[in-house]
């Protein structure tokens, strides 16, 4: 069923320009049953030994082997980083829950009875990105509630079929905050020892999107906590003006370019948003394959953004660089780890805000960036270069 365009409102619709996004008539809301990690576990096209293998190796069933990176102490601290996010993940298995990613984070706190005396919405905005750094948060954004970005669906883990994907009525907006993977293990992508960073971010993420949402519940506001689960964050970070979007499919961060995750919080708090800025991220991105080339399962474009594809994992409408998300896991599955190859070696990883080349890279001289950035991709670091470095 495709998105009736004149349900969107007019201030969604003027953001979508701001943020660069480009969507067509046949929109339509993801199904949650349909992203990758969902469809190997009821997809016969996708679920395979290999990728029943990928999943066992997050628990004592690692299997470690000869190549470097790939040892039992490198799966040993990957799986470590993992801890605190999956306590979180799995304590409503019984209920087929998997918050903060095939569901919401459910409320450890009530809402408060009484809502506290506030300041204006742009001195609160403040507050909470105040706070959000408090308790952790290297980012933080705030943009409108968008319906289209959220889930149709989420699974029951347990019965694995979709089920509703429902929020509770009068939520307004949403703050996004971003948090950086540790640059060393990055550079030793593909390993399971670099999975470790995207491990240790979902553990700090969940410990600071609850306890950012318990805050705002306390205040006497509404605070849905979540992570990976019930909408798509990439949309929401670009409209909170964390980023722009990537070839390698992800959100480009100024301060550190892809290497980030991120997290959210959906609220009725009344909060003023951030303005979208053109950075010039994804103009760069336009003649750069840097990250396509390097991709294993060449599971990335290197022509320009299209709509759509065959594919039920790739979201529908928009305009927009798309991975072939099968090609992608199942490289994942292959070596029993995630690969972020591609978030390695985006120039972006390696050059900030404020930095020469970054300051070349987002102006009219682009191309003499390019021209460096392919002369002098850093290489992959060792993961024993990283163990004998601690």
């Amino acid at each position: 069923m495709t998105w009736p365009a004149n349900t969107t409102r007019d201030h969604l619709c003027d953001s979508d320009a701001a943020a660069g996004f480009e969507i067509t008539d046949d929109f339509a809301r993801f199904d949650q049953m349909n992203d990758m990690f969902t469809r190997a576990m009821w997809d016969d096209t996708v679920k395979s030994p290999h990728t029943d293998g990928f999943f066992a190796s997050y628990r004592m069933e690692a299997a470690p082997r000869r190549g470097e990176g790939f040892s039992q102490r490198d799966f040993a601290l990957r799986n470590a980083a993992w801890l605190v996010s999956d306590i979180i993940s799995n304590r409503g298995a019984d209920k087929g829950l998997r918050e903060g990613f095939q569901g919401a984070i459910e409320n450890d706190t009530p809402v408060a009875p009484m809502k506290a005396d506030l300041g204006t919405a742009a001195k609160e905005s403040q507050e909470i990105k105040r706070l959000a750094r408090f308790f952790g948060a290297d980012l933080c954004g705030i943009t409108h509630i968008d319906p289209r970005w959220h889930y149709t669906h989420r699974p029951d883990t347990k019965a694995m079929k979709p089920v509703p994907n429902d929020l509770p009525d009068g939520l307004t907006h949403v703050i996004v905050m971003g948090h950086e993977m540790d640059k060393t293990l990055v550079d030793t992508y593909p390993s399971a020892l670099a999975g470790a960073a995207a491990g240790r971010e979902y553990s700090h993420e969940a410990a600071i999107v609850m306890q950012l949402a318990a805050y705002i519940r306390n205040l006497g506001f509404q605070a849905i906590a979540s992570m990976n689960d019930t909408a798509l964050v990439i949309p929401y970070a670009i409209k909170a003006g964390l980023g722009e979007y990537g070839r390698n499919q992800m959100v480009l961060t100024p301060e550190f370019g892809p290497r980030v995750r991120f997290s959210k919080i959906f609220t009725d708090m009344p909060l003023d948003i951030d303005v979208i800025h053109k950075l010039g991220l994804t103009t760069y991105c336009q003649d750069c394959t840097i990250c396509a080339d390097a991709c294993p399962p060449k599971a990335l474009p290197k022509d320009g953004p299209k709509v759509g594809s065959d594919s039920p994992s790739t979201l529908k409408g928009v305009k927009k660089w798309s991975a072939n998300c099968e090609a992608c896991f199942g490289y994942w599955a292959k070596i029993k780890t995630d690969c972020a190859i591609c978030m390695r070696v985006c120039p972006f990883n390696h050059h900030s805000k404020g930095t020469l080349w970054y300051r070349i890279a987002t102006s009219r001289f682009r191309k003499l960036a390019q021209w460096w950035a392919v002369r002098h991709k850093p290489d992959r670091m060792k993961p024993s270069t990283w163990w004998a470095s601690r």
